[in-house]
């Protein structure tokens, strides 16, 4: 018999690695909360109408399909078939997908329910997103996204507060970032400087991929997608830029002072910059001209997180998206997001072992088991203590007291309360501490409290 598997870049997830991925999305979830963020959840599935065309040519490759449902094959001539053209065939046997990011179906939720939301809209969600990527460490097939964004506003101010919200998320984790920013209007102007206008995408797909690949690679891809070598020379210089985020802009003001749309770009991250300034992150935040972030809809500030302390791609990424809407029918509606990866970020604590000690304890007190009588006698203090907010959980079989230890340390039990003849003679309970191996009697009224204390 066929050993059971499960589908490449994807994973099961223990009890324990449940209650660590549950702490990484309550503490971004209270995060969300405290910046006035509301929840929305979308299917799993949308029209594959919906999301071909929104991620650039190598996003949809990356779509999973999925086939119709009944005889999907019902409306294939046998010469469609035989000429083996995947496009065509896809588009008449598959209607849907499943999600890419979160993104593009907020869009589609915004247009469809506009009538009913009040603008600026501040969502958030957090939903499983599936890419039929190559699975390599730290990039998986199917996987968690937490996005937030706001729709409706063309404020810089709320670049700042998603800047404010990352850093809050990650101070809260203990993990020490490097916020990475930069501005699509700035790549474009470079574009038009280097005479690459109408290879904007090309040029961002690249150099997005600069940090993995290298200069020379990027280069050469460069070269490949069509640009001259005149261009990609007066690139070197500009992606090379050393110094601070206000030297670098100094410099760019000079470099692009011949491009309208890259001195606007300038001028939309000194903003930013500028109002950021008094407000004391506690994360790293510099200026990359090499971020790109590869996806079309970008068109002013983006954004990308890495950790510093360990070996990880980007745990977050997002930006500014002018007129994602438009594709919908509802131009001119300007938005800004982040996403924030909740596998990669779980990947990041595990290595650096960031997780509390009672974040990943589940039940707190275990209640043993000899036999009918004394189960029966522990039941109402077992209610009580759950009554009191304590998870607490009772050995289901009577059994020797070793094998009910050994199943507390296994789960991490902190404490053990132990009921025998003894303890129902005198109205009492044996509360053994786990961690310390220290034993005491407690009367039974006591025990809540002293179990809080």
């Amino acid at each position: 018999m066929q050993k059971p598997s499960i589908p490449k870049g994807t994973r099961d997830f223990s009890p324990e690695e449940m209650a660590k991925r549950n702490y990484i999305f309550d503490t971004i979830r209270s995060v969300f909360h405290l910046f006035g963020f509301q929840q929305i959840e979308t299917p799993a599935m949308e029209n594959l109408s919906t999301l071909m065309g929104k991620y650039g040519e190598e996003g949809d490759k990356l779509l999973f399909k999925i086939l119709n449902s009944g005889d999907f094959l019902d409306h294939v001539t046998t010469d469609e078939l035989s000429a083996k053209n995947s496009l065509k065939l896809t588009n008449k046997i598959s209607e849907k997908g499943l999600r890419y990011d979160l993104t593009v179906p907020f869009a589609r939720y915004v247009v469809m329910h506009r009538n009913e939301l009040e603008f600026p809209f501040r969502r958030f969600q957090i939903q499983p997103v599936w890419r039929a990527d190559r699975p390599q460490k730290g990039r998986y097939r199917e996987f968690f996204q937490c996005d937030a964004d706001v729709v409706g506003s063309d404020s810089l101010l709320n670049e700042v507060e998603l800047l404010q919200l990352i850093d809050e998320v990650f101070r809260r984790f203990g993990l020490s970032v490097c916020i990475k920013i930069n501005n699509r209007k700035l790549l474009s102007g470079i574009a038009e400087i280097i005479g690459e206008s109408e290879r904007l995408t090309d040029i961002t797909v690249a150099i997005d991929k600069y940090d993995k690949i290298g200069a020379e690679n990027v280069n050469l891809e460069l070269e490949e997608r069509g640009l001259s070598a005149d261009a990609i020379t007066k690139l070197q210089p500009i992606l090379q830029l050393e110094g601070s985020n206000s030297d670098k802009l100094e410099r760019l003001k000079t470099i692009l002072q011949a491009s309208e749309t890259g001195l606007k770009g300038i001028e939309e991250l000194e903003t930013i910059f500028n109002l950021i300034a008094p407000l004391g992150l506690k994360s790293q935040l510099e200026l990359d001209l090499r971020l790109a972030r590869g996806l079309n809809y970008y068109t002013g500030a983006i954004l990308e997180v890495k950790a510093l302390d360990t070996e990880m791609g980007s745990i977050t990424g997002g930006g500014r998206y002018d007129n994602l809407t438009g594709v919908f029918g509802l131009p001119g509606v300007s938005g800004v997001g982040i996403s924030f990866g909740a596998d990669r970020i779980f990947d990041v604590l595990n290595t650096l072992n960031l997780y509390p000690e009672e974040a990943i304890r589940t039940t707190k007190v275990l209640f043993t088991n000899f036999g009918e009588k004394e189960c029966t006698w522990s039941l109402p203090l077992v209610k009580a203590v759950r009554e009191s907010g304590i998870s607490a959980e009772v050995f289901p079989e009577a059994a020797k007291i070793k094998k009910q230890m050994s199943y507390a340390n296994s789960r991490n039990i902190e404490y053990v309360v132990i009921i025998g003849e003894t303890e129902i003679a005198s109205g009492s309970v044996t509360l053994k501490n786990m961690i310390t191996g220290e034993q005491q009697c407690v009367p039974k009224e006591a025990l809540v409290s002293c179990l809080k204390n």
